[in-house]
């Protein structure tokens, strides 16, 4: 598949373009493993393969086209013949690269813990293309309420004056998923606190979306609340560490044990740094799937160096480390240090994820207070058209 992926963009851009949209596929119901997939197509020939509704692959325009063929129940012989004519190649390459991709969606069904969103060298483009028409993820903010006894400062519940109902978040998902949006976090505040966070879920499994949860994960340290979020479906956790208290690390490591994949987040202070090693290991130890890091203020020159060393013990560990994940606001958030280091927002914010507050207005990112629109009440084109980061 090598020799095919790796061609001149130039010749891409000379071939006519997939139909832009989403195709799905269910495998029959004889059929072991069964799976089913969405196919995001975009406007630029690039795609999103989503798998059993927990597993995002990018996609570049060639390999679009084979799992297109894949999706659409076109036959090898048939898939290497149109592939062969379109891009000049022998029909053996075409039909080898056919097969080697089909052959890893298909291993990818044995993989316990899978990361969410995958590349798999399927994809050596930026996956941020300009020619996006929606973004590929909402970080939804079901709530701003906090757990009692939290700093007050750790989430903006001053910028809303309301929470959406259960059925208005379930219009948004909805709407999500008719715009090919692949992928939502639920985030807060602390969105355990709200009595239908399942419901949620599950209305987002039902269509297909994969699903993330940030929470600090102690309601997860019931059994029979995590038996009711596991069931609901859910992807994968962002789970916030609170390294200083043992509640949390008993949380963490009930979770752990479990069949969902588990980010670590850890807020990088003045206080911990000297504690890092340690923690990182012991998230290691216990099974963390990946670590994501912010540090708690942008304005004090020590933690940017401090971050650095966080970095290289997550590498030295093994552990991936997730940069684009939606973290805990905080007094200072964490958006805030790379704005201020950058002058710009980090690389996808406003174009490969939106962020939603609970009342449902359409924020670039998180902490960005940019609105652009609300997702109830105006027209998709209105919010995707007025998008822009504040410099």
């Amino acid at each position: 598949m090598k020799n095919i992926l790796d061609w001149n963009s130039k010749l891409f851009k000379s071939t006519t373009l997939l139909p832009a949209g989403l195709y799905h596929y269910q495998s029959p119901p004889d059929e072991e493993p069964q799976y089913r997939m969405h196919l995001r197509v975009n406007e630029d020939g690039s795609g999103l393969l989503i798998i059993n509704a927990s597993t995002i692959l990018h996609l570049n325009q060639t390999a679009t086209e084979y799992v297109y063929h894949l999706i659409q129940g076109t036959g090898e012989a048939d898939t290497s013949r149109i592939i062969a004519s379109r891009y000049q190649i022998k029909r053996e390459q075409a039909r080898n690269d056919f097969l080697d991709i089909k052959n890893r969606i298909l291993a990818l069904l044995t993989i316990p813990d899978l990361d969410p969103v995958n590349f798999l060298e399927f994809s050596r483009e930026d996956p941020y293309s300009e020619s996006l028409s929606a973004p590929y993820r909402l970080d939804c903010a079901l709530t701003y309420r906090l757990p009692e006894g939290s700093n007050p400062q750790f989430a903006p519940t001053k910028r809303v004056d309301r929470e959406l109902s259960k059925e208005e978040w379930f219009t948004i998902i909805d709407r999500a998923w008719e715009l090919g949006i692949p992928h939502l976090i639920f985030t807060g505040g602390e969105p355990t606190l709200r009595d239908d966070l399942t419901q949620i879920i599950e209305k987002a499994e039902r269509n297909g979306q994969v699903t993330g949860l940030l929470s600090d994960g102690l309601k997860l340290s019931d059994a029979g609340y995590r038996e009711k979020i596991l069931q609901s479906g859910l992807d994968h956790l962002l789970f916030l560490l609170s390294e200083d208290q043992e509640g949390s690390w008993s949380a963490l490591e009930k979770i752990l044990k479990e069949d969902l994949y588990t980010t670590v987040h850890i807020t990088l202070t003045l206080k911990n740094a000297p504690s890092l090693p340690g923690i990182i290991s012991r998230c290691k130890e216990l099974g963390a799937n990946a670590i994501s890091l912010s540090a708690d203020d942008p304005d004090d020159p020590g933690l940017e160096e401090i971050s650095i060393q966080a970095q290289s013990l997550v590498a030295e560990a093994d552990l991936p480390l997730k940069w684009d994940l939606p973290v805990p606001y905080s007094a200072h958030n964490p958006i805030s240090i790379e704005l201020k280091k950058n002058q710009q927002a980090p690389h996808g914010t406003g174009k490969a994820w939106f962020y939603i507050e609970p009342d449902g207005d359409v924020l670039p990112g998180q902490g960005i207070n940019h609105v652009l629109g609300n997702m109830l009440d105006d027209k998709w084109e209105e919010i995707w058209d007025s998008r822009q980061v504040d410099q």
